[in-house]
């Protein structure tokens, strides 16, 4: 441990950090007082700074001791997981991998990449779940995931990323609409128009929601339904239009005729992303490792069907 510290004393910080005092902190990390005092002046004296403010009331972090105590946090989530993980591996349970993914992600991509990966590894499960690029890079960032799989719009700040997949939003048309005559759209074509869209709360739903709103406007829909394919069913039966993945298009190709929009957000690489690859587990590691390798495999496809 740098520094010197266990994670004794890192527990006890914490628990002095949250407690705003020392002997409740002592007490959660079940410590005498005069030895949890001990420790912390061992900490400030072996990083030569003071990490708390004394006052009348408890005591509080000075800068280095918040910045200590977000490292410290971190390391023992880490612990834990580790702990849990080998558990498991002793008991002979099954492995666990938290993957986040945003709608094109979870609809159109993942699935076939990680049916062939769980065959592979019948031991590991993985808790997928479908949110907004922006929320995703959060939920890695506090720890609440191990993988994600965002698009370039988001900033994925201090997230470790890999390529993944290429993905463009477009208009599906019913038969005979008369936008189908253009080569292209803008979001704004398509503002007069019934939608079908995605339910509240979908990320792509949220994601067109938003773009509309910057143009001031609101999208018209007249049903919303749970996935990308019903979608394109119902605009294939001339119920209004809609915006999805192209890789979703193209299943309907005949049924609706489908156009690229023209926005720069209409554009996306996906890309794979975490906190950091060498502090996953390693079943985590091989699924990334296996979502690349998917990953350089459709691109090689793609271009040779090109």
């Amino acid at each position: 441990m740098s520094h010197g510290f266990d994670l004794v004393d890192l527990r006890l910080f914490l628990h002095v950090i949250e407690s705003g005092s020392i002997t409740a902190g002592a007490g959660s990390a079940h410590l005498a007082l005069a030895s949890a005092s001990a420790r912390i002046r061992g900490m400030e004296q072996r990083l030569g700074t003071p990490l708390l403010l004394r006052e009348r009331r408890g005591v509080r972090g000075t800068a280095a001791g918040c910045a200590l105590a977000g490292h410290a946090r971190l390391l023992l989530q880490q612990e834990q997981r580790m702990r849990g993980e080998l558990r498991q591996y002793a008991q002979g349970l099954r492995a666990h991998v938290r993957l986040l993914g945003n709608t094109a992600a979870v609809a159109e991509f993942l699935p076939e990449a990680l049916g062939a990966f769980l065959v592979a590894h019948p031991d590991v499960d993985i808790d997928l779940q479908q949110q907004q690029s922006v929320d995703i890079v959060q939920a890695l960032t506090r720890g609440e995931a191990d993988l994600g799989i965002i698009a370039d719009s988001a900033d994925s700040g201090l997230l470790q990323v890999f390529p993944f997949r290429h993905d463009r939003l477009v208009a599906v048309l019913p038969p005979e609409h008369p936008l189908r005559a253009r080569d292209s759209l803008s979001l704004s074509d398509l503002l007069p128009c019934d939608f079908i869209g995605l339910a509240a709360g979908n990320a792509l739903h949220e994601h067109l929601e938003s773009h509309a709103a910057q143009l001031g406007a609101r999208l018209r829909y007249r049903l919303r339904v749970h996935g990308l394919d019903a979608v394109c069913r119902l605009v294939a039966d001339g119920a209004g239009v809609g915006v999805v993945s192209e890789t979703a298009a193209r299943r309907f190709d005949g049924a609706l005729g489908y156009r690229p929009l023209r926005e720069r957000w209409a554009w996306r690489q996906l890309l794979i992303c975490m906190r950091e690859l060498d502090g996953l587990p390693a079943h985590a590691r091989e699924l990334v490792a296996h979502l690349r390798s998917s990953a350089e495999g459709e691109q090689g496809g793609a271009a040779s069907r090109r």
